[in-house]
């Protein structure tokens, strides 16, 4: 007659780690009885201790030489931190809706103890922060993350004609200054995302990591030749400290990336086109790489949401118009980076070469205002809704 499944802890007491393999033993035959074999001396009353705490009962073994030492019988209270556990998220990709108050901080696809601390996350919707494209994204971005010593090659010459340095300081001056707002709203929102949705709080942390680099390579840029940095306005900080006052993570997306960024991957498009040297162009392709990105995610969400809620549209229009009237009586675009502009597409202080790169920046601005358009059309808004929206939008770019 086959006996019940059993189980050899060795010398091993259960002050040294034979519950392990008690508990192993238990979850591998969950019904009936399990003996145990073991030389510990002090083996049985150990296990009568730990059966105690743990739901379980033990009655020592008739003593035979290789026979087991005790037997444990499976308690109805047994694994009692499993009783009322749920899991967290387990049907499809394991997003739910809007997880519960206690799953707190975690895994998704865990099995969660009742009860315990139950976190405040502003941001625990899926369908006001979910796209499907996160994990594309996230898994793009940290393929594409480069490393400033590495992808640049920052001994390459610069002998460009003081104006045209002068320029180039005078535009990375006011992307460092754009980029801190890039950098500040996702952090701010990184820490309002629920757990749950792990793949959004990966790509704002990895967007976060993009700007801060790109800062960093931007000052480097401005500072490579000894100058000191270009004009910081009045106009362009209030521009900027209107996205870091937007308290809604639907708009204060909408305003920083689809039209704020998305005009950025033209400005920095328009600089890899123009730049004056090699070590500028490289500059620009690699962060134009990175907004290009933001964008793309700043796009999936809210096409998402607006598509679930078609409010989100109209609260997205008011956000334009708020900002718009925020900002009338600001001057707008800083005039050193437009004349830094010109320069850098005349590429010399020249009547004819100034006259080239004066119509350039206007082509610029035209092919801004299109895109803009063509991303407020994917968000659902009417032609006339997109060229009302895009000619509000700031002078200041961002």
């Amino acid at each position: 007659m086959t006996g019940p499944p059993s189980v050899d802890v060795g010398g091993l007491g259960l002050d040294g780690g034979a519950h392990i393999l008690v508990k192993l033993a238990l979850r591998e035959h969950p019904t009936g009885v399990l003996a145990v074999h073991g030389s510990h001396p002090d083996l049985v009353g150990q296990l009568a201790t730990w059966c105690r705490q743990q739901g379980h009962r033990v009655r020592t073994a008739a003593a035979s030489p290789g026979g087991p030492v005790a037997y444990v019988e499976r308690g109805p209270s047994a694994m009692s931190r499993w009783v009322g556990a749920a899991r967290a998220g387990a049907d499809g990709d394991g997003v739910v809706d809007r997880p519960a108050d206690d799953w707190g901080l975690a895994a998704r696809g865990a099995m969660v103890e009742a009860g315990g601390p139950a976190p405040a996350f502003a941001l625990h919707e899926r369908d006001a922060i979910w796209t499907d494209r996160a994990r594309r994204l996230y898994a793009q971005a940290v393929a594409a993350q480069w490393d400033p010593n590495a992808a640049i090659d920052w001994s390459a010459p610069i002998a460009n004609a003081t104006p045209v340095e002068d320029a180039v300081v005078q535009l990375m001056t006011f992307l460092i200054e754009n980029e801190q707002a890039a950098l500040v709203v996702p952090a701010r929102f990184l820490g309002q995302v629920h757990p749950h949705f792990r793949e959004i709080q990966q790509v704002l942390a990895v967007t976060v990591a993009d700007e801060a680099r790109h800062i960093e390579v931007f000052t480097r840029r401005a500072t490579l030749g000894g100058a000191e940095l270009g004009l910081s306005t009045v106009g362009g900080r209030a521009s900027l400290q209107t996205l870091l006052d937007e308290p809604d993570f639907a708009t204060a997306s909408f305003l920083l990336s689809v039209m704020g960024e998305g005009t950025f991957v033209s400005l920095l498009g328009f600089l890899e086109r123009h730049a004056p040297d090699p070590l500028t162009r490289r500059i620009a392709h690699l962060t134009r790489q990175d907004e290009a990105r933001h964008v793309a995610f700043a796009l999936g969400h809210l096409e998402r949401h607006a598509e679930i809620d078609p409010s989100v549209r109209p609260r997205l229009a008011r956000a334009v118009e708020r900002r718009h009237a925020a900002l009338r009586t600001t001057a707008g675009l800083n005039d050193e980076v437009f004349d830094a502009l010109v320069l850098l597409a005349a590429g010399r202080p020249t009547p004819t070469a100034v006259a080239t790169g004066w119509q350039a920046v206007h082509d610029l601005q035209r092919d801004m205002d299109e895109n803009r358009r063509a991303r407020l059309a994917r968000l659902g808004f009417t032609p006339g809704e997109t060229e009302e929206l895009s000619a509000l939008h700031t002078r200041n770019f961002m």
